[in-house]
């Protein structure tokens, strides 16, 4: 399998593309401009970077026995929310086994009470950060966990004596240490550790314990709240967790940024080094395999299928609901192997729409009627499959009479389709709109790929007055950033005639 990982690093945000034989497969974007009314950059996250992997001391606001859940404060504009089930290692009862049960949450915390807690969702809509009490530090092969002794595998090491070697291999680790390792801490294998020495081993459980003891230190005395421990950056993370032996190179459109992931590289797994490469054009980067007009499509509803048929995808407050359509395609052999074969096209293309979109929460998929069991057992294998890839955490149920599957994916983030655009009612029956930070940010490309096809020129932009707004109140942040990547003289025009998705971006006579 041809893997390649493209890093764009725009002026604006962060993109990074996975591409399995030339078809993006994972998408992941962080903003770094315009989120100062973001929770996200105003306390606790770094220039507006995900906060999850975040250690941060927090005290407790409330505690809630009817919902067996306690509020904390983390800093964040709203309270993060931890459930008894993520407190339980905090759970102070002699004897307690949390394999067999969820302590209450009174037995874990108490109101006022300085507590050490883990970021593991982002805030979504009105909800706050979900936190968790059992803190983790994943490095490139093992994850550390300092509250939980042994050794643990990943779910996706699914070879029995693999399994079976890795394990040994954790506890050689842990009977071996002479002082180096975090005292009393357990270990995750991640599925990069497929083939690893005790050495490889080793030498990632000490770059985790160098990381976890300022933490240990920084608690002592830091104000509550604040944050102890920062992930890593999304250059250092893309290369920790989509970097593998099958990745046939690394394409970094941005100096900093590979020079960031070179450093990383060489620190934590130099046999990935000589897989980065600085991509300098002639084109833009995400043009290698036209991904800027399939990232365009993943905010419509609608996903055509190989075969003629289509899916259709729409969201709602409780679940996505994804309706399967035969549209022109017929087997010439009658109904039922035509609905076979589209709903096995559908089947294959939902998991990587939900992975593309960030979609999670409850899915329910509409597919087309079947008769034969044998052709619904096919349909639910192409689907178990087509999630299989899924690091997300999925459960799948079986087909109802009526055709639908129900499908759970644990929620991390906002949906793309939330993350650029927002309700809109009026527009065109679609309900929604492009927000005006994802299309400032997409002037912003524009103005990059027109100083790159015209080096040296002043680039003119015209649009909406709102756009112009939000590009001239941004104006320190976006010009340093745009100048940097070659578009140094940029001048900014506000036209009425524009609504808010139409500019013009071109040169100066």
């Amino acid at each position: 399998m041809n893997k390649e990982v493209l890093i764009n690093c725009g002026a604006g945000e962060i993109r990074v593309a996975i591409v399995e034989e030339g078809r993006l497969q994972e998408l992941f974007l962080e903003r770094t401009i315009g989120l100062d009314d973001s929770a996200l950059k105003k306390k606790g996250g770094r220039s507006g970077h995900s906060l999850i992997g975040n250690i941060i001391l927090g005290r407790v606001q409330r505690v809630l026995p009817g919902m067996q859940a306690a509020f904390v404060d983390v800093g964040l504009d709203r309270s993060g929310f931890l459930g008894a089930r993520e407190a339980r290692c905090l759970a102070d009862l002699p004897g307690f086994n949390d394999e067999e049960r969820t302590p209450k949450i009174t037995d874990c915390v108490r109101e006022g009470e300085e507590i050490v807690v883990q970021v593991v969702k982002d805030p979504i809509g009105e909800k706050g950060a979900r936190l968790s009490a059992n803190v983790t530090i994943a490095g490139r092969l093992l994850v550390l966990v300092p509250n939980q002794p042994g050794i643990a595998l990943s779910r996706r090491i699914e070879d029995e004596s693999e399994r079976t070697r890795l394990i040994a291999m954790g506890e050689q680790m842990l009977a071996e240490d002479k002082g180096a390792l975090v005292p009393g801490a357990g270990y995750i294998v991640r599925s990069a550790g497929i083939g690893a020495t005790v050495q490889d081993f080793r030498e990632d459980a000490e770059r985790l314990a160098e990381a976890w003891r300022p933490v240990m230190a920084k608690r002592q005395s830091a104000p509550v709240p604040s944050t102890l421990f920062h992930d890593l950056d999304p250059i250092e993370r893309t290369m920790r967790d989509e970097v593998d032996a099958e990745t046939s190179r690394v394409l970094i459109d941005d100096v900093q940024a590979y020079d960031a992931a070179i450093a990383y590289c060489r620190r934590a797994m130099p046999e990935a080094v000589d897989k980065i490469e600085l991509f300098n054009g002639p084109d833009m980067l995400f043009d290698l395999y036209d991904l800027e007009d399939e990232i365009e499509r993943l905010v419509s509803p609608r996903v055509p299928l190989p075969g003629g048929g289509w899916i259709t995808i729409e969201g709602t407050e409780a679940l996505t609901a994804i309706d399967v359509n035969s549209g022109s395609f017929t087997a010439a052999t009658g109904l039922e192997e035509t609905s076979l074969n589209v709903n096995r096209e559908a089947a294959d293309e939902i998991g990587r729409q939900l992975r593309l979109r960030g979609i999670g929460g409850l899915i329910v998929i509409d597919f087309i009627h079947l008769n034969d069991p044998a052709n619904i057992e096919t349909v639910l294998d192409t689907l178990h499959t087509s999630l299989s890839r899924d690091r997300t955490p999925t459960q799948i149920s079986p087909m109802s009479e009526f055709g639908l599957v129900e499908i759970t994916r644990k929620r991390i983030r906002d949906p793309l389709v939330k993350l650029m655009t927002e309700c809109c009612r009026p527009c065109e029956g679609h309900g929604r709109k492009r927000t005006r930070d994802t299309v400032a940010l997409e002037v912003i490309r524009r103005i990059e790929r027109q100083a790159a096809a015209a080096p040296g020129k002043q680039v003119v932009v015209r649009a909406a007055p709102e756009i112009v707004d939000w590009l001239e109140r941004h104006g320190e942040e976006v010009r340093t950033a745009l100048a940097r990547r070659g578009a140094p003289r940029v001048v900014f025009e506000a036209r009425d005639e524009f609504a808010r998705e139409g500019f013009d971006v071109g040169t100066a006579a």
